[in-house]
């Protein structure tokens, strides 16, 4: 039997919002039918009415679902190297710790009405809460090596890891382009292009990341010394960070992470470069890791497709994309429709996942929240309320 959901606003995201519109969905949440304000007066059957804007499911392609436990635990505002380090240093707990955090956080994830993620793994601990999730999970399979000579073993361990997650969808990918060699790119670019799935890196979060390549100083020297790590190899290429390696991967759907200091210069390099790159915001982790945002108004500009990802709790106090998409309209002024757009459309694409996801449409199994715009369509609530 159908139910009909209605509210002040329907927004399809790939088609224009329907004021008073009606949404109806079969049992096993497919979109049956959207009808018009002027369609909608002509049912006869019980429609649930309710105040605010009814919006597709939100796509979270950003995460770190395994570091869940560590909310709180990490100072904001320290910069990405200390912010690093504190994660190596502090990331050890219980495997039952971990799992309790890990569920609590899958939880808050279906509460908040995201209803897809791209997480970020660099363990399996995560497989049993994914396996038994309501949520759709792609996992991104961190391969880190800076050192060549251990390109090979690295890549070895991250698809033996990424074999281990199957049945569940997964792929190897960089971590960050401080971490990954040139022969270990080629090694994860050779082994996606093989498979046909998709890459997502960390990307320029810091302007000490562009400092790193442009001339080999910086804050970045301090994390090698850290780590043990010995980078008299290392020759610095004189441009940016993403200037350095993004010519290594080619071809490949890509998401782009952070982008907290990408110039218009890179984005005109980018897109020059690769003709199938995301751009993922992640505004609340750069106010708690850097303090500061990227230049959206810019990537706006430059018509890039951007999604949004919430990171972890150890760099977030919740994770809740509607929360991201309100710290970007408060701060950078974006208007709703291109945020929700971000928040679902673009990200079920990036993740191959829009014939179900992203928008509503008759077929689709998008999920539906309910949420609050003003009479301006300025989001007035991070609160989601989850129809279906």
């Amino acid at each position: 039997m159908l139910k009909y959901f209605s509210a002040d606003w329907i927004f399809p995201v790939s088609t224009p919002p329907i004021k008073n519109g009606v949404v109806a969905i079969n049992p096993n949440g497919e979109i049956k039918e959207i009808y018009t304000e002027d369609a909608a007066l002509k049912l006869d059957f019980k429609i649930e009415k309710y105040a605010g804007a009814i919006v597709p499911g939100f796509v979270n392609t950003h995460c770190h679902l395994e570091l869940s436990h560590m909310l709180a635990s990490v100072p904001e505002h320290t910069g990405l190297v200390a912010f690093v380090q504190n994660i190596i240093k502090n990331r050890q707990a219980s495997s039952e710790e971990i799992h309790l955090a890990m569920r609590k956080a899958d939880q808050q994830m279906f509460d908040n009405g995201i209803v897809a993620v791209g997480d970020i793994s660099n363990q399996i601990i995560s497989k049993e809460i994914k396996t038994n999730s309501k949520l759709y999970y792609h996992t991104f399979v961190e391969a880190m090596g800076f050192n060549p000579a251990n390109a090979q073993a690295v890549m070895d361990f991250a698809i033996d890891l990424k074999n281990k997650f199957a049945p569940l969808s997964a792929s190897v990918v960089p971590h960050a382009p401080y971490s990954v060699s040139a022969e270990l790119f080629a090694l994860i670019h050779a082994h996606a292009e093989h498979g046909k799935t998709p890459i997502s890196i960390h990307n320029q979060e810091t302007p000490q990341e562009n400092q790193f390549f442009e001339n080999k100083t910086g804050e970045f020297l301090n994390l090698y010394q850290f780590l043990g790590l010995d980078i008299s190899y290392f020759e610095p290429s004189g441009k940016t960070s993403l200037q350095t390696w993004l010519p290594r991967i080619k071809k490949l759907r890509t998401l782009l992470v952070h982008n907290t200091v990408a110039s218009k210069a890179d984005l005109e390099f980018a897109k020059q470069s690769h003709a199938d790159l995301y751009w993922c915001l992640c505004p609340q982790a750069n106010l708690y890791i850097e303090n500061t945002l990227p230049n959206v108004d810019l990537l706006i500009d430059e018509n890039v497709k951007i999604t949004l990802g919430t990171d972890s709790l150890a760099s977030n106090h919740q994770l809740n994309i509607l929360s991201e998409m309100k710290t970007l309209q408060q701060h950078k002024q974006v208007p709703f429709d291109k945020l929700l757009q971000w928040a679902s459309l673009n990200g079920a694409e990036f993740l191959n996942l829009h014939k179900q996801f992203g928008s509503i449409e008759i077929g689709k199994k998008p999920g539906l929240n309910l949420i609050q715009l003003s009479n301006h369509f300025k989001i007035e609530s991070d609160l989601v309320v989850k129809l279906i």
